[in-house]
């Protein structure tokens, strides 16, 4: 059986997808820059991808720009806020992010702005408590994910949003939504973020495709100079595929996926406790809404995760032992540190990520073969 339980790292794309970029490569091909009529259409498709995207985000009314992915979406809204401003400000990252958001420290403070760190409690989302003693007049950019790539942490959005309004009304509002579109609920409007940030191939789009929804009356510098498309901020001649893609993929998402991947990914957990004593859950799982529905992730000590993540690759069953982005590096998650997860226990963790597609034979025979595995290979580990 050939089993993918790794959609945080990218998802097939959808039957519908694939149809419609068939449709694209055959009709849609042209520079949608130009004046005749086919490059009209393929304009006009553009604007129904984009008022899809601002209507799954609870955004109507605003703007979406769309990139080559969710990393350059979360790069442009951070350092094309902090570009434009005339004084040096505060920006607190949580300590949990993406690298598609820390790693743009180096070039904020080579802006001159100062970048703190906010720390995460234990169950891997913001300490609200830490970032409210945090905030001030001074603070200028707040940056946080809607879901946690490696843990499926959901971040209090409702509370950091009325933190900000209530102590430092002016900061800008940023969350990487890249983990979290379609599978949670954003409100983008009621909450009053100015940006947020999604990719299309985490949602069973394209790869190389990606979305920044920016509040109307917000303005924001280019990091990207050309042509002057998607309103001067993005400059390039746009991935049509791609983007009707992501059109296609946000109007064919089915919202009761949410629910069943959230029976199998409880059930996973259920199985795999059963079939490992001493398994260490690493997700926050005792509310529904502390959790994305797809992620899950366990450690299995002290068997290590890139011993148990090959084992589980002969059997056909593909998981990580983190985000995708750091998988070839070899580190122990800075995430599961952050959050204070003893290193015995991070060094032994693997993300299970599930999708529409995954199916309870799939669950039940990857904590199968997991219990079989671990059983062996527990015989064989360092002391």
């Amino acid at each position: 059986m050939k089993v993918y339980l790794d959609n945080s790292a990218t998802t097939r794309p959808s039957e519908a997808v694939r149809a419609r970029v068939a449709r694209a490569m055959e009709s849609g091909w042209y520079n949608p820059s130009a004046l005749y009529q086919p490059a009209l259409e393929i304009q006009k498709e553009m604007t129904s991808a984009r008022e899809a995207v601002l209507t799954a985000a609870g955004a109507e009314g605003q703007k979406v720009i769309f990139t080559s992915g969710g990393t350059e979406a979360d790069n442009l809204a951070l350092l094309g806020c902090m570009q434009g401003r005339r004084k040096p400000g505060r920006v607190l990252i949580s300590s949990v992010e993406h690298p598609a958001v820390s790693a743009c420290r180096e070039a904020l403070e080579r802006m001159g702005h100062r970048v703190e760190e906010i720390p995460a409690g234990s169950g891997g989302s913001v300490d609200c408590g830490a970032l409210e003693s945090m905030l001030d007049e001074d603070v200028a950019l707040i940056a946080v994910m809607q879901v946690n790539n490696e843990t499926g942490a959901a971040e209090p959005l409702e509370t950091i949003s009325a933190l900000r309004n209530r102590i430092c009304p002016e900061a800008w509002l940023h969350v990487d939504g890249v983990q979290g579109f379609l599978r949670m609920p954003v409100r983008f409007n009621r909450l009053g973020l100015q940006s947020y940030a999604l990719s299309a191939h985490k949602i069973h789009g394209l790869k190389g495709t990606g979305a920044l929804i920016l509040r109307r009356d917000c303005r924001i510098r280019p990091i990207v100079f050309g042509g002057g498309q998607e309103e001067n901020l993005r400059s390039g001649t746009e991935n049509t595929f791609g983007i009707l893609a992501l059109g296609e993929a946000v109007r064919s998402w089915d919202p009761a996926a949410c629910d069943r991947m959230r029976r199998l990914r409880k059930l996973l957990e259920t199985l795999v406790k059963e079939a490992v004593p001493g398994t260490v859950i690493n997700s926050p799982t005792d509310r529904e809404d502390a959790c994305a529905p797809h992620i899950l992730n366990a450690a299995f000590p002290p068997v290590r995760s890139q011993t148990m993540l090959f084992a589980l690759e002969g059997d056909g069953i593909l998981v990580s032992a983190g985000s995708a982005c750091a998988s070839r590096k070899q580190k122990v998650s800075p995430v599961l540190r952050a959050m204070g997860v003893p290193l015995s226990v991070a060094d032994c963790s693997l993300r299970f990520s599930l999708s529409p597609e995954t199916t309870e034979e799939e669950i039940r025979y990857t904590a199968e073969r997991l219990s079989a595995h671990y059983e062996m290979l527990k015989k064989y580990t360092r002391r």
